[in-house]
């Protein structure tokens, strides 16, 4: 009898295990999770090959440097025909900004500047100076910013020996993260922002599967790495904000990203023996 009891126990067990293991009539089957193919094993010489562009030369105190052969100028010292004046629209005849330039650079004067293009992942970079005459202080020092659409603005301060609130110094993505560190030069010196910018990655299904990324380098010196960005937002013009202080840029360039080889070439045809 006992047996039998133990038996019985067993098989209610068993059974009540496979229900709990079958999926209900009405609940969707899960996928397991989709991964990319590898198209290309290693050390693959049919692989494309990379795109051969010029790196270009670094800027100095004195000079910008050459940008890069695949880079999108925005300003090269010249004009400022890739932007149009905030709050009009780009072919309005009074759209023209009213930057001064002179001597290689534009300096901010009479509002603000959005770039005709769009962009989406890529590489910005960006050569500004505050006045080296000191005036004001805290947010009234060499104040402008650099919007990047929904990732905000990395802000533009003069942040030699002069406090402000963390998440308001150069560099800062404002109001939201300061800096890793202040590694500002001094007012008049010639400063560079270098920042990749990723764009969040969605499926077919619409859904995120990879947040917006940025990383912020400031002078040669990362201040954000890979700082994520929730929801989903596409591409952006960018902005250079007037604060009413007359920050002076140049050497202004764009180099789009892309995916691993697509902006690639055909491996060489083999050689004959």
């Amino acid at each position: 009898m006992r047996r039998a009891a133990v038996v019985a126990a067993l098989f209610a067990a068993a059974t009540l295990t496979v229900f709990a293991q079958e999926p209900k009539k009405d609940e969707p089957k899960k996928d397991p999770e989709k991964k990319d193919p590898v198209k290309y094993k290693s050390n693959d010489r049919t692989r494309p090959r990379p795109k051969v562009i010029d790196p270009g030369t670094t800027s100095t105190a004195d000079a910008p440097g050459k940008p890069p052969s695949d880079a999108v100028i925005l300003f090269d010292g010249k004009d400022l025909s890739e932007w149009y004046r905030s709050g009009k629209k780009p072919d309005d005849a009074d759209a023209v900004p009213t930057w001064k330039i002179e001597n290689g650079y534009a300096e901010l004067k009479g509002g603000g500047i959005n770039s005709k293009q769009k962009f989406g992942n890529a590489q910005l970079h960006l050569e500004w100076a505050t006045p080296k005459e000191v005036k004001g202080n805290d947010q009234g020092r060499g104040n402008s910013g650099l919007y990047i659409g929904n990732f905000g603005e990395v802000q533009i301060l003069d942040s030699f020996e002069n406090d402000t609130y963390p998440d308001g110094q150069a560099s800062a993505l404002y109001g939201k993260f300061p800096p890793l560190v202040n590694a500002s030069r001094k007012p008049g010196e010639w400063q560079t922002y270098d920042i990749i910018a990723h764009l969040p990655k969605v499926d077919d299904a619409g859904k995120v599967t990879r947040p917006g990324i940025i990383t912020v380098l400031h002078n040669g010196v990362v201040v954000h790495h890979a700082v994520e960005f929730g929801g989903k937002f596409g591409e952006y013009q960018l902005h250079i904000q007037d604060h009413g202080n007359p920050v002076r840029f140049r050497n202004i360039w764009v180099r789009k990203l892309f995916d691993y080889d697509v902006e690639s070439t055909p491996p060489p045809e083999p050689k004959k023996k």
